[in-house]
């Protein structure tokens, strides 16, 4: 399933966009040993910077063949050997990864996908109890990417969405200029 508006821009512009240790700070990802999943990895922006932050395996998620070339290439590029990039229609047939089996989860970017709750089903379903998933998605009004103002979620849909599926909020919604917002959500249950 090809998630709505998914057409990335050139990597050199998704760049700008982010400060990507920082953000993952903010939303509650902290050293760890333990493993961690990105839904729609990408150009590997925010699994790079994980697997920088963490001994356990980084399982970087797309279901663009291309995306996961280079996310593999640039965890080659700086040694990185806790990063696997893997191409799958996760939105279809879910991660593939074992019940409670990581530690944190990023959904970012990607909630307008059209069933967003069944994204947030899955991360729960892949989290340890106490584990973290991390939300981000596009503000509302003019940005110079993102997907169309009527499919983009707002935060208190996203953590509606959230609560739905089980998780309780870990992080009230931060702002990440320029043109992002995010939250965190932690599964109920040890350490949490």
């Amino acid at each position: 399933m090809k998630i709505r508006d998914s057409g990335m821009p050139g990597e050199e512009t998704w760049k700008t966009f982010f400060d990507a240790p920082r953000i993952l700070r903010k939303l509650d990802f902290e050293s760890t040993t333990g493993d961690v999943v990105d839904f729609g990895c990408g150009y590997g922006t925010f699994s790079i910077a994980a697997a920088q932050l963490t001994t356990g395996t980084v399982y970087a998620l797309d279901i663009d063949p291309q995306m996961v070339d280079a996310t593999t290439a640039k965890a080659a590029e700086l040694g990185l050997t806790n990063v696997k990039a893997i191409a799958r229609d996760f939105g279809a047939e879910g991660t593939g990864l074992a019940h409670s089996s990581v530690a944190y989860a990023m959904l970012f970017n990607i909630l307008h996908a059209e069933n967003p709750v069944g994204l947030l089903h899955e991360a729960f379903r892949v989290l340890q109890p106490g584990g973290v998933l991390g939300i981000i998605h596009w503000i509302e009004g003019a940005t110079p990417r993102g997907p169309p103002p009527d499919i983009r979620p707002r935060p208190e849909q996203c953590s509606a969405w959230a609560r739905q599926v089980g998780f309780v909020l870990a992080r009230a919604v931060v702002q990440l200029p320029p043109y992002h917002y995010g939250l965190a959500v932690r599964k109920p249950g040890a350490g949490g």
